[in-house]
């Protein structure tokens, strides 16, 4: 009995641990979950850049209630670059110090996807931190500090 009572808990030990750690998804294309993240991002991004905008992702990563997203946005009319003229980003892309890509975090709050944080035009890991900043689970990230 005394030899059994330590293999009970530790299988017990990793089948609690197993439940309470999310896994780690991509989202298939077309599928609602997909769309509904891809469109709460839209929201702000077409607001801050005045045009509709299509995604094209690179990382999308889920795990339980938060999200991560980065990729390109583009042109929806054209499928090229957005155009950033009267923007904030206008000087910098002018500088050179831009790169054409967006990078957000999300927290689904009950049934909706909210946009914790994101942004446009990126040149360095501006989300390695966020995973700390905002409590984020940091394996949906595809780098991290």
């Amino acid at each position: 009995m005394k030899k059994v009572l330590p293999i009970f808990l530790f299988i017990f030990a990793l089948s609690v641990s197993n439940v309470f750690a999310q896994r780690v998804y991509t989202p298939k294309k077309g599928s609602k979950q997909r769309k509904a993240i891809l469109n709460a991002l839209r929201v702000p991004v077409e607001k801050e850049l005045k045009q509709k905008i299509i995604f094209v992702v690179n990382d999308f990563n889920v795990s339980g209630t938060w999200a991560f997203v980065g990729g390109e946005p583009r042109s929806k009319k054209t499928g090229g670059m957005p155009n950033y003229r009267g923007t904030e980003y206008q000087d910098a892309i002018e500088s050179d110090v831009f790169d054409n890509n967006v990078f957000a975090l999300f927290r689904k709050r009950g049934k909706r996807w909210r946009v914790v944080s994101y942004y446009i035009g990126c040149t360095d890991v501006c989300y390695a931190t966020w995973w700390k900043q905002f409590k984020a689970p940091k394996r949906i990230f595809p780098y991290t500090e």
